[in-house]
């Protein structure tokens, strides 16, 4: 067998092919197949921690819209209890105001009868004076004569009656 011949080119290649596979078998292969394997596993598993992270997200975003929810109804309970407290403070101290104003009507009422009661009663001792003094002034002049003393005397005893 001639080793450049066209027929032993074929053995040779064959050989070698079947050398380097088995070196490439006994060294290589077990690595490769273990680098595929390891990154595999790390691709999965990134898959499999990013599936859980996008759970974990909507199950976060799902926690706040609820969150939001309860947030807005009690903000809107808070509001509401808020109007009612305002209502229920005006409607207090327009009643209060009410009271306060009836009650200044009637201690004025009472104060303006007192003083006309007052203003009466002056009005009438001045001129229970004020008769006093002309029924004096009417009688020292009609007394200032002895007859007219006389007459008047006469007139008033004519004028009592005796029981």
């Amino acid at each position: 067998m001639n080793i450049v011949a066209p027929e032993s080119l074929i053995f040779w290649t064959t050989i070698i092919f079947l050398l380097l596979l088995f070196l490439l078998r006994k060294f290589a292969w077990k690595p490769i197949l273990g680098a595929v394997r390891t990154r595999e596993t790390s691709i999965n598993d990134a898959l499999a921690a990013a599936e859980k992270a996008r759970l974990e997200m909507q199950n976060l975003h799902a926690d706040n819209e609820k969150l939001l929810q309860e947030a807005r109804a009690e903000r809107e309970l808070m509001l509401k209890e808020a109007r009612e407290l305002k209502t229920k403070m005006i409607s207090e101290a327009k009643d209060e105001a009410k009271a306060e104003a009836d009650k200044m009507v009637a201690q004025a009422q009472a104060a303006i009868e007192s003083e006309k009661k007052s203003a009466i009663a002056e009005m009438k001792q001045q001129v229970a004076s004020l008769s006093l003094e002309i029924a004096e002034k009417v009688m020292k002049k009609e007394l200032s004569d002895k007859e007219k003393q006389l007459k008047l005397v006469d007139e008033m005893l004519g004028q009592a009656k005796l029981n």
